[in-house]
């Protein structure tokens, strides 16, 4: 025989209203919900080389070039 235990009700750890996290929390949802944004994460250098890269790349897909995918082969050395 096996029985089921059903349990409900909330699991894991009670959130605590005045902590900083839910100040943050709170504060996020605000910004949202007048309109603004919120940003995640750390912001990307538009000057580096990566940036460059992956915007020739952008341009390339929308003009409707087609990329490869992988590593470039690597040119042959001709004695």
């Amino acid at each position: 025989m096996s029985t089921t235990n059903n349990k409900s009700g909330k699991r894991g750890r009670p959130t605590v209203s005045g902590s900083a996290r839910q100040a943050r929390l709170a504060a996020r949802a605000a910004r949202v919900a007048a309109g603004g944004e919120v940003k995640r994460g750390r912001p990307a250098n538009q000057h580096s080389a990566r940036q460059a890269k992956l915007a020739i790349k952008a341009a390339k897909l929308a003009a409707g070039e087609s990329i490869k995918r992988g590593r470039p082969a690597k040119a042959e050395m001709v004695a």
